[in-house]
Formats: structure tokens, C-alpha cells, sequence
């Protein structure tokens, strides 16, 4: 590896690590941000799915303005402007300002995911190239593991505003070493980028999620919740049709009419949403109901991403040889085990006794899970349409957590006191509720697996994809490229 190599591959995991850590810190710090800017369990929602709407709705869109624009030029904009929004973040006076700004930094998150694999393929020759995405995707991981644990620290010791501002230095650093080591790239400006396409989907999630995080407030039957819900349909319907006939789509519908690819992303859908509910109500539930500090809500869920990381290779390879099916259909149904294990849990939970067994046995099942499912989602579509394949399944992980945590706003916002969690009865019901709808999720994308995976029609190796959609990118889509 030649030294500007090394350069760009660390750019590459900085640009990327920045937006990581701030996808997963996010959720400790929302009890604070709520004491200091108000509003309730709804801004705690739209803090985390600003984000998430965003970056699921345009991220597809983000490779394709790599590949016309050149993967330096996008991923320089795409980090500059988190940097930018960072900051904006940090400063923000209101929640009004503070939602808005998470959801440009999605925007920007969208340039930066699918750029910074690009740049690392387009640096490393193919014998390189799977020693470099796997330093890439290791970061990655590491960098979901530091989020919640710095964030809780920043928290506890200073301001939640701090965990935006410390974004600013590593992104500055990121910007000097792509404009050093990362090679320019020559425009295609041939390509159409499917703009029609990308608003109809942001408009669609948008009004679709905007009516079940605002319910609570106005009412089933207010215009306020009426107008976007309806608006919001008819945009997710007008966006499929469009996307089935225009000639350089987005989302390519096609590669849904392969089995294992529906099904696997069906089970995408369903797995990720419940990983999502269940970080972002465990992380406020904890610290507003319980009593846990930040440090101790992140620290938490330490032991889902170190028995994850140690345990997924494995499980893949053991998929490898007996194939998927066993480890799709089983898999989720050890976590949702593992989340009614933690109903257990009151106002007053012993982390040891409560809350660890339900998240040991979460990972166990959750390991036996994301290499199987994103190898067999892969295998499923033709070796050149690998890189498609493997964005559309990110963007179902990132969109099925967005509609889960909004859905779940609605049930339990009923049972909370002031739309925020308490240590009472209620509250303790509220997150039952949560945790119930969230295992029989994750149950759910197991049954669908089991019933309706079969053998993969091209080998792809479980092994080589243990992050899943969690971190990184599949080794096999460098591979292909």
C-alpha cells in the first residue's frame, strides 16, 4: 500500500466515521436535549428521524451523483457540509432549527456513504481492495461502538451540544486529506440523475411520517395529520409507478421480482426497524424513567456490538456451509426471545438481572442474522448488479428504521405523561408496549425468512459480510466493481 493510498483510505474511514458516530450517539443524548429545548417525545423522534429521512430517501440518489459528478467532488461536499450542519447543530437555539439541521445533515450523509466505498475502489486494485474495505468497514464498527460512549461522556461532563462541535476537527482533517491524497475523477455527465424520482420519495416518507409523529397532538381527524398522510400515499404510489417506467430509475423495482431479494429485504425491513426501536426507547427510557446518566445508557448497549462483531464472521461462515435459511429464520427469533426477556424490566431494572441476559441473547440472535441476510440479498441479483443490490437493501435498513420509531411513537405516546417518559406505572407500560410491538417485529422477519428463503442462485460468501447494513459495505460489492 503506497502512502497516498493510505491517505485516502483514511479519509475514506474519517469522512465516513463522522457520519457513523453521529447516527448512533444521537439517541443518548436526546433526554438532554429535550430538558434543555423542550418538546417532548415527538422533537426526541424527529431529532433521530430528521436524519434518517433524509439520508434513506437520497441515498440511493448519492451514488448516482458520484458516479456523474466524480466520487471526489461529492464526498468533498458531502463531508464539507456535515461539517457545516455539525456546527449548525451545535449552535442551534430552538428544536425548530436543531430537527431541520439533522435532516440537511442526512442529505449530506447520503453524498458521503456511498462516496467514500467509491473513492476506496477507485484507489485500490482488485488484490488491495479487500484488505482496504475490511480496514474501512472495522473502522466503521469501532466508530458504532464509540458514538453512544463518547456521547455519554460529553454529556454527563459538559453539554449534548458537544458531541456536534467535536465533528468539525475530524471533518477538517478529512478535507485536507482528500484534497491531498484523493485522485480526481472525470465527470460521466451523461447519465440522468432521477431528481423527480428522489422528491417523490422525500415527499412521501416525509408526509407519511410527519402524521404519525404528530398524531398524538392533533387527532386522527385533524387536517393537520389528514392532508400529509393522504399526500404522503399518493407520493409513495406516484414514486413507484414512476420509478417502474423512467428509463435510468433510482430503485430499480426489477430485482424485487427475485425471491430471495423481496424476501430478504422484507426481513431487512423488519429486523432493522426493530433494532432502531429498540436502541432509541431503551436509550430515553433509561435515562428518563430509570434514572441511568448518558455514560450509563451508552454504556448499555455495549455488549450488543462487541458479541455482534465477535460472533456474525462466525455465524456466516457456518452459513457458508449449511446455508442461509436456518440462520434467517432462526436468528430472529432468538432476539425477539431476547427482547421479551427484558419486560422484566420497571422503573427500578438491575441491569445485571433485567436488561444484560435480553441483550445477550438479542446479539446472539442478531449475529446469526446480518451476514447471512445481506450475503443472501446480494446473491440474488447478477454479480454486475451487486453495488445496486447492496444500496437498496441499506436504504430499506435506514427507511425501516424511520418508520419504526415513528409508528411507535403513536402507540405509546398514549400512555406517557406529558409526552415524555416518567418513573410511573405508565411509563413502564408504555415501554412494554414498545418492546412487545418490537419483538414481534423481529419475530416477524423471521417467519419470513424461514418460510421464504431458498438456496442462493450465486455463491456469496456470509463470511465476507458480518457488518450487514450495521456498518461499512459487503466486501463482495468491492469485489464486483
Amino acid at each position: 500500500m503506497t502512502r497516498l493510498q493510505r491517505l485516502t483510505l483514511l479519509a475514506a474511514i474519517l469522512g465516513s466515521a463522522v457520519a457513523t458516530i453521529d447516527g448512533t450517539i444521537v439517541n443518548v443524548a436526546l433526554p438532554a436535549i429535550e430538558r434543555d429545548l423542550g418538546g417532548g417525545l415527538s422533537a426526541q423522534q424527529w431529532i433521530s428521524n430528521a436524519y434518517m429521512l433524509a439520508l434513506g430517501s437520497l441515498i440511493l440518489i448519492g451514488g448516482s451523483l458520484g458516479d456523474i459528478y466524480g466520487e471526489r467532488g461529492v464526498f468533498s461536499i458531502g463531508v464539507a457540509a456535515f461539517g457545516v450542519l455539525s456546527l449548525v447543530c451545535a449552535v442551534a437555539p430552538t428544536i425548530g432549527v436543531l430537527i431541520v439541521a439533522r435532516g440537511l445533515q442526512g442529505a449530506a450523509g447520503a453524498l458521503v456513504t456511498p462516496s467514500s466505498l467509491a473513492i476506496i475502489v477507485m484507489a485500490f486494485g482488485p488484490k488491495e481492495r479487500g484488505a482496504a474495505i475490511g480496514s474501512w468497514t472495522a473502522w466503521g464498527a469501532i466508530a458504532s461502538v464509540a458514538g453512544p460512549l463518547a456521547g455519554g461522556v460529553i454529556i454527563d461532563q459538559a453539554s449534548w451540544r458537544w458531541i456536534f462541535a467535536l465533528n468539525v476537527p475530524l471533518v477538517l482533517v478529512a478535507l485536507v486529506l482528500i484534497l491531498r491524497a484523493v485522485p480526481k475523477t472525470e465527470r460521466v455527465g451523461r447519465r440522468h440523475v432521477d431528481l423527480r424520482g428522489a422528491a417523490l420519495c422525500v415527499l412521501g416518507l416525509g408526509g407519511f411520517v410527519f402524521a404519525l409523529i404528530e398524531q398524538p397532538h392533533y387527532g386522527w381527524g385533524s387536517p393537520a395529520i389528514l392532508v400529509p398522510l393522504i399526500g404522503g400515499v399518493i407520493s409513495l404510489a406516484a414514486f413507484i409507478a414512476y420509478e417502474r417506467h423512467t428509463a435510468e430509475p433510482m430503485l430499480e423495482l426489477e430485482l424485487f421480482t427475485h425471491r430471495n431479494f423481496a424476501v430478504g429485504n422484507a426481513e431487512t425491513f423488519c429486523m432493522y426497524a426493530g433494532l432502531a426501536i429498540l436502541f432509541f426507547f431503551l436509550a430515553v427510557f433509561l435515562q428518563e424513567a430509570a434514572g441511568y446518566s448518558a455514560l450509563e445508557a451508552g454504556l448499555t448497549t455495549l455488549p450488543v456490538t462487541l458479541v455482534t462483531f465477535a460472533l456474525s464472521k462466525r455465524f456466516g461462515a457456518l452459513a457458508d456451509r449449511l446455508g442461509p435459511r436456518l440462520f434467517m429464520g432462526g436468528g430472529p427469533l432468538v432476539s425477539a426471545t431476547g427482547i421479551l426477556l427484558m419486560l422484566r424490566m420497571d422503573t427500578h431494572p438491575s441491569y445485571w438481572s433485567d436488561l444484560l441476559p435480553g441483550l445477550l441473547v438479542f446479539a446472539l440472535g442478531l449475529s446469526m442474522t446480518v451476514a447471512p441476510l445481506t450475503a443472501t440479498v446480494l446473491a440474488d441479483a447478477d454479480e454486475r448488479d451487486a453495488g445496486i443490490a447492496s444500496a437498496v437493501n441499506n436504504a430499506v435498513a435506514r427507511v425501516a428504521g424511520l418508520i419504526g420509531v415513528s409508528v411507535i411513537g403513536v402507540v405509546v405516546a398514549g400512555s406517557l405523561v406529558g409526552d415524555t417518559f416518567a418513573a410511573n406505572s405508565e411509563s413502564v407500560r408504555a415501554f412494554h408496549m414498545a418492546l412487545g410491538i418490537c419483538a414481534g417485529l423481529v419475530a416477524t422477519g423471521g417467519i419470513a425468512g424461514a418460510l421464504g428463503i431458498v438456496n442462493p442462485k450465486r455463491p456469496v460468501e456470509a463470511e465476507r459480510c458480518p457488518g450487514g447494513q450495521l456498518v461499512g459495505s459487503p466486501q463482495q460489492v468491492a469485489d464486483a466493481a
